[in-house]
């Protein structure tokens, strides 16, 4: 079973993505802010980061820098989520390190195939070594 980690502020949006995820099968840690996002990852080693970018204490860009440059989480696929699609944004995710980028609402399907799409991926990666 996969696991996942959420790291999102919003708690009606935290519940809701983690109840659809885990209904799906995926195993689902959260976090609500970048700095206990980052804890959680070093600590649990999920197979997948999603991060919204837009968070407290530290924010998604500077949480995902972080993770990215670390030898111990740099592996661990992180998607971008953000309800400000603004023009270049996907653009700024994928150079901070994020492996692929979503907007809010979540529309899950699209979601999904994502989650599917990097995990993939990750095990197509671990088997060539």
């Amino acid at each position: 079973m996969p696991k996942l980690l959420l790291v999102e502020d919003n708690e009606m949006n935290r519940d809701m993505l983690s109840r659809r995820l885990e209904r799906r099968g995926y195993q689902v840690a959260v976090a609500v802010d970048g700095q206990e996002g980052i804890a959680k990852a070093r600590a649990e080693m999920p197979d997948l980061i999603l991060m919204d970018m837009s968070l407290p204490v530290l924010d998604g860009w500077e949480a995902t820098r972080q993770l990215k440059a670390a030898p111990d989480t740099r592996a661990i696929p992180i998607i971008a989520l953000t309800a400000h699609a603004m023009s270049g944004d996907r653009e700024k995710a994928l150079e901070m390190g994020c492996d692929d980028y979503d907007t809010k609402p979540i529309e899950l399907p699209r979601l999904l195939a994502k989650i599917e799409s990097l995990l993939a991926l990750k095990d197509a990666g671990k088997a060539a070594l």
